[in-house]
């Protein structure tokens, strides 16, 4: 199933009235600011646009902390139902995005807490460690140690190791995108799906819709090279596939994935173009466009009802995949 985009599209009333109130605001840029500001300001701007969206309520959400390469990853597990032992949960390993520099598990608490009742899943959201503190691959090790983890103790916490599926938005799903291909190489874990949101697949700015939407769209093509400065080492680092996993020479043999892209987002051509390469690759592939959407919009509720009927999509597409 694939939505072309519309070369006529229109932005959503909603994303015009809440751009227009955040240039009115004056906002400082992010590079202007310590990046404990920056991190702070980004969790008060996503609470902001769902301040009027009430939480999922769910049987348990539990904070922990698992091994990884270096040091612990702090996780949150989100439990739909009571655990029947008997019949585990499929899991769906969330990865946040952020630009690898902003962002956290409170800040995707609303899609995780929606895919979690929605997909009747079990959700174990990833806290991996951010730039520039701890720059690339620093993300990479953390994202795979956890789905590793997840899949040899599914069992402790109600999951079923032979039901596990990787996703995340942004960043989140360029970390979804080098797991599988990593899970493949590797030979295991072994992962059934792969959801894709709004994905920034490739590191160098090569798309057109990176000068199409850079601006006047919330994410600017100034705010990636920002983000981007700040996780790579050095421009070496381009060339890396688990930086921009488009560059993998082999895609055959990956799950089959949902990409979903927004409309008037910079890297709306990526999410697009990795689609055509899985699917030429033999992957089953489902993508839309939500045309009418900005980067990021599946965590704003209060400002569209995209987001909603981006996660029940997701949530359908789960729930096919962990039946399979």
């Amino acid at each position: 199933m694939e939505t072309k985009p519309n070369t006529s599209r229109q932005l959503h009333p909603g994303w015009v009235a809440m751009i227009k109130e955040y240039e009115a605001s004056n906002a400082p840029e992010v590079w202007e600011l310590s990046m404990t500001e920056i991190r702070i300001l980004d969790r008060e701007f996503i609470a902001q646009a769902s301040i009027n969206t009430e939480p999922v309520p769910l049987y348990s959400v539990e904070n922990r902390e698992i091994p990884g390469v270096a040091g612990t990853i702090p996780v949150r597990i989100y439990t739909p139902r009571e655990v029947d032992k008997d019949t585990p949960f499929p899991i769906l390993v969330f990865f946040h995005g952020g630009s690898w520099v902003i962002s956290d598990l409170d800040t995707h608490d609303y899609p995780c807490r929606s895919l979690c009742k929605e997909a009747d899943c079990i959700v174990v959201s990833v806290d991996y460690r951010l730039a520039p503190e701890h720059k690339f691959p620093a993300a990479v090790e953390d994202v795979f140690a956890a789905t590793q983890w997840v899949a040899q103790n599914a069992s402790t916490f109600g999951g079923d190791p032979a039901r596990i599926a990787v996703g995340g938005d942004c960043v989140g799903g360029n970390l979804s995108a080098v797991v599988t291909q990593q899970a493949l190489a590797n030979g295991s874990p072994k992962l059934i799906f792969q959801l894709l949101l709004y994905p920034n697949i490739y590191i160098a700015p090569k798309c057109p819709s990176r000068e199409t939407f850079g601006q006047g769209y919330l994410l600017t093509k100034e705010i990636m090279e920002w983000g981007k400065n700040h996780y790579l080492n050095s421009e070496a680092d381009l060339l890396d596939h688990r930086a921009s996993p488009e560059l993998a020479e082999d895609l055959s043999g990956l799950p089959p994935a949902l990409i979903i892209t927004a409309g008037f987002d910079p890297v709306v051509d990526e999410g697009s173009d990795y689609a055509k390469k899985l699917r030429a690759a033999g992957v089953e592939v489902e993508y839309t466009c939500y045309e009418d959407m900005v980067h990021g919009f599946i965590l704003m509720p209060d400002v569209t009802e995209g987001a909603q009927k981006a996660l029940a999509q997701c949530a359908t597409a789960l729930r096919r995949a962990f039946t399979k």
